[in-house]
């Protein structure tokens, strides 16, 4: 081989090298994205659940008073 054919090589390879560390620290900032709304979406969930449950409560509160409406 000579010795401009295994620049070229090299070269190459420097390049390879540096897209595969670009392509990590892409990944790992992509992970660090999910990893943040899947605790958004947790929080959501927690949240919509508290205010099932106080719909649920508010339900039972207003069924109580209109049953009382009509035993009057």
């Amino acid at each position: 081989m000579s010795l401009s054919v295994l620049d070229q090589l090299e070269e190459k390879i420097k390049q390879a090298v540096e897209t595969i560390q670009l392509l990590q620290l892409e990944v790992e900032e992509l992970k660090g994205k999910n990893d943040a709304a899947k605790q958004e979406n947790e929080t959501l969930r927690n949240e919509y659940e508290q205010l099932k449950v106080e719909q649920q409560n508010f339900q039972e509160r207003l069924r109580s008073l209109l049953g009382q409406i009509d035993n009057v």
